[in-house]
């Protein structure tokens, strides 16, 4: 196999897991910041110009990083990073489900509508006018997820899984382009402090 890596929380996600898999991939750097990815040599693998691609062995490509991120887990037997049993799955999925389109797709659209327009504009759809609208979102619902994590070792429980490294990984790029985690959210600041000491966060 092949991960088609590049800057980003998407792609860091992917190599986030793969280290808490403890798995070593043949990786290919592709440079958004040149477009690389927007020309036809990644569009063969990846229609949408996204990152991460993986390529499979048999030459079929995987993108979207929750779809790898299972499927990687599922070559891998099943750990605890999607769960082992079906509740846990579930949990896992209904979570990463929750962040994804909650939080991590709000912080993107706004980064995309403000400190990273200039940069987008011209090569997808941005909402300038919405910015700061998506950044209030993204912490509405992050101040949600505060409450709702009370007690709890990680988002799911006692098991650190892929809604724990989805969210790091936004919330990590987020603190790099003005989206700082608010301190009065004590047990976010908490759980992303705890995140940031085990070793694949460097991924």
């Amino acid at each position: 196999m092949k991960l088609y890596d590049g800057l980003g929380p998407n792609p860091q996600v992917v190599r986030m897991f793969l280290a808490e898999l403890g798995v070593e991939m043949e990786t290919v750097t592709v440079d958004i910041m040149s477009g690389e990815n927007r020309q036809e040599g990644h569009l063969n693998k990846n229609p949408m110009g996204q990152l991460p691609t993986l390529e499979l062995d048999d030459g079929t490509f995987l993108a979207e990083i929750t779809a790898i991120c299972e499927y990687l887990d599922d070559i891998k037997g099943g750990t605890n990073l999607i769960g082992t049993n079906p509740e846990e799955r579930a949990l896992t999925r209904m979570w990463t489900r929750r962040i994804s389109l909650n939080i991590c797709e709000a912080m993107t659209t706004a980064f995309r509508g403000a400190e990273g327009h200039d940069f987008f504009k011209d090569r997808l759809r941005t909402f300038p006018d919405s910015a700061e609208d998506f950044k209030a979102q993204a912490k509405e619902n992050l101040a949600l997820l505060d409450k709702q994590i009370e007690g709890k070792e990680f988002i799911c429980g006692n098991n650190f899984t892929l809604a724990d490294i989805m969210l790091f990984c936004f919330l990590h790029f987020g603190s790099t382009v003005g989206q700082d985690i608010e301190p009065k959210l004590k047990n976010i600041n908490t759980w992303f402090e705890k995140v940031g000491k085990r070793s694949s966060a460097s991924a």
